[in-house]
């Protein structure tokens, strides 16, 4: 049996399959978490000029994506981390998460941050484990109980 393709690249998501990416994460969001614990970027945010947004492909089937935004010059918000429940399991987070610190690198952003939700352990164990550190609340964030931040140097 052929493994199937995998591909990590910068895409506009503006476009049919990204947004509706976008609106899978979304769903899930309002699923798990009230609306004043939902941080949620819209798609013309994620399209604008101090934002990757980057698209995981299997196939040519989107089917996870991650972006970041510039917050200060130097440091990232990670955003929109999100892999379809079919592909969840395959270190395809691992792999998005790794795509997205080398195009930071790239850009010369040394510090990544995020903010997560404390329902989602899958996600709060990728950071962790991939080196992000607990920290209080950045940028316009105010402390949430069903909120967790984290941020690493790169």
């Amino acid at each position: 049996m052929r493994k199937p393709e995998i591909s990590i690249a910068p895409e506009d998501p503006r476009q049919a399959d990204a947004r509706r990416l976008i609106a899978e994460s979304d769903a899930l969001m309002q699923a798990l978490y009230p609306p004043d614990s939902n941080h949620l970027v819209s798609v013309d945010a994620l399209a604008s000029a101090d934002t990757v947004f980057l698209v995981a492909r299997r196939d040519g089937e989107a089917v996870g994506s991650i972006a970041f935004r510039i917050i200060t010059p130097g440091h990232a918000e990670m955003k929109r981390m999100f892999v379809r429940a079919e592909a969840r399991g395959s270190g395809l987070g691992r792999r998005l998460l790794e795509a997205l610190e080398q195009v930071a690198r790239e850009q010369r952003i040394d510090r990544i941050s995020l903010e997560t939700g404390i329902r989602q352990p899958e996600a709060i164990g990728l950071y962790r484990t991939s080196g992000y550190e607990d920290c209080p609340p950045f940028g316009d964030y105010r402390p949430d109980p069903l909120s967790l931040f984290m941020t690493k140097r790169l």
